[in-house]
Order: C-alpha cells, then structure tokens, then sequence
C-alpha cells in the first residue's frame, strides 16, 4: 500500500468515526437518562473492576469496533479478542473490559446491544450465503434498505462482515428505476435515456421489471442491471434463456429480489441470476445472545 492510498484511507476513516462516535452517543443517552441510580446509589465511585464479554451461541461475529468504542467513551478500557468476521462456537470471550466499575455498568447493556443486533446480521447473511452458494458459487447474496432508521451504518457493516453485499447505503449510491417511478415517467427505454442524461458516467443504472418484454426492453437501451423483482424462479429462468438466445445474457448484470428467504434462496440462486436481494437480512435477523461477566 502506497501512502497515497494509506492518506485516503485515513481520511475516510475521519469522517465516518465521528458519524459512528456520535450514534453511540446517542445510544447510550437513550440508556443513562439522567444516570444509572442502581449502580451511583449502592457502588463507590472509586472501585476498580475488570469484565468479560462472551457469546453464548454459535455466531458470526460484528460489532466489536462499536461495542470497544461504548467502553472507551465512558472511559473504560476495551481490548476486542475477536474481529468482525469471525466464526466462533458458544462460550467465546469477544472482548475483555477494565475501568471503573461503575462506568462498565453503564456501557454494558448498550454494547451488548450492538453486538447482540450487528452479529445477528451478521450469521443470517452468512447463513444465506452458504445456502446459495451450495448451487451457483458466484451469486451474491445482498441487503436492501429495509434498516431500522439510524441503524442503517451499522447494519450495513454488519452484512459485510458476513460476507453478504450491502447493496446501495443511501439513495445517491445508484440510479435504481422501480415500477412506481414508472407510472410516473412512461416507459422504460425513455427513463433509463433520462438518467443517462442527468446522472453521472460513474453511476450504475438498475431497472425493476415485470416481465421478459420489458427485461429486453432495458437491455436495449443500454441499463446496467435488472432488477427481476416479485418473480418466482420459473419465470426467473425463462427471462434468462431469452436473453441468451439473443445473445444479451453477458451484458447486464441480473438481480432477483422479493419473497426470497432460507427456504427458497437455492431455487433463485439456481436460476443463474448474478445477485439475489433479501430484506429479510436486517428486518428479520434473531439477535445473538451476548452476556457481561464481571471477572
């Protein structure tokens, strides 16, 4: 890595930790209110305390980083033994605490929190992609934006550390046509010629259809990728055997969204799309259990 490629990581780094700084700040105002009075009323404030964190089930792990940083804002100090990433057996210790005893009370529920929502995430993305990756070893298994709203940063995070696609953050990622946009605007040839139009090169065009008319209708017009949404697979497979027999297949890149969960991800995976989009990933993921020992 050169050190241009170091300064620019760095300054990245500068403007999402104040954004991650400032959202568990938040969180943990929400949980403090005015102070924690269980743990000012019976423990002096000058007793020293050393913790652990441990998970207690099988998981994939994320939200180390955040649920270090909850600590070392209430002036604790948080070592992570695991990384974001990690597959660990139950009975793991993810992270282990020191400080006074007072300030782990109060951070702990919030941290346990992060980690509890991040690695949920986290496993049910890998989950998935394990799953699809059992019959078509290139698919990619995405989130949407079906996030909680202020939790997006952190589930987004959460995905990647399964090893899942984040798909677009925030709306100015990408241009992605749905059908309401096209009541609106008429066909699908005419507003992809005005995205080309008013958007920048550098940004993807993606067209939601509804049939193989219209698939064929946004690969001639030149749009990036399809969006094949609210299809079952059938219809999935016979949308790209058209494209093939036309010899379109290779230029767009084939998304498949709607209704996909574990039970049916291997059929759409199947298919031969590129990606399959799945909100199940953030709306739906189970918590993983999380506990803090005091040591």
């Amino acid at each position: 890595m050169n050190r241009l490629e170091e300064k620019l990581i760095e300054s990245q780094k500068e403007m999402i930790e104040p954004n991650l700084t400032l959202k568990i700040f938040e969180f943990l105002r929400e949980d403090l209110g005015s102070g924690d009075i269980t743990t000012d009323s019976i423990i002096d404030n000058e007793i020293d305390a050393k913790a652990k964190i441990v998970c207690y089930e099988k998981a994939v792990i994320s939200g180390v980083e955040e649920a270090v940083l909850t600590f070392n804002m209430l002036k604790c100090s948080a070592q992570g033994l695991i990384k974001d990433g990690d597959s660990v057996e139950a009975d793991t210790e993810i992270i282990k605490v020191s400080g006074k005893a007072r300030s782990i009370l109060k951070a702990e529920r919030t941290a346990l929190n992060i980690l509890g929502r991040m690695s949920g995430v986290a496993t049910e993305t890998n989950k998935l992609i394990k799953e699809a990756k059992q019959v078509n070893k290139k698919i990619r298994v995405a989130a949407t934006r079906k996030t909680l709203p202020g939790l997006r940063i952190f589930d987004k995070k959460a995905v990647k550390a399964g090893g899942g696609d984040t798909h677009r953050f925030q709306l100015d990622d990408a241009v992605l046509i749905k059908d309401n946009h096209l009541k609106i605007t008429g066909s699908i040839s005419t507003t992809i010629k005005l995205a080309r139009k008013n958007v920048s090169f550098t940004k993807k065009i993606e067209v939601e259809v509804s049939s193989a008319e219209e698939a064929l209708e946004a690969v001639e017009a030149g749009v990036d990728i399809i969006l094949l949404d609210n299809m079952v697979p059938q219809e999935i497979s016979k949308i790209i055997t058209i494209l093939r027999e036309k010899q379109l297949r290779k230029g767009v890149f084939l998304e498949a969204s709607g209704g996909i969960k574990i039970e049916n991800i291997r059929m759409y995976s199947e298919t031969g799309v590129d990606a399959v989009s799945l909100g199940v990933i953030t709306h739906s993921a189970k918590n993983i259990d999380f506990g803090l020992e005091i040591v």
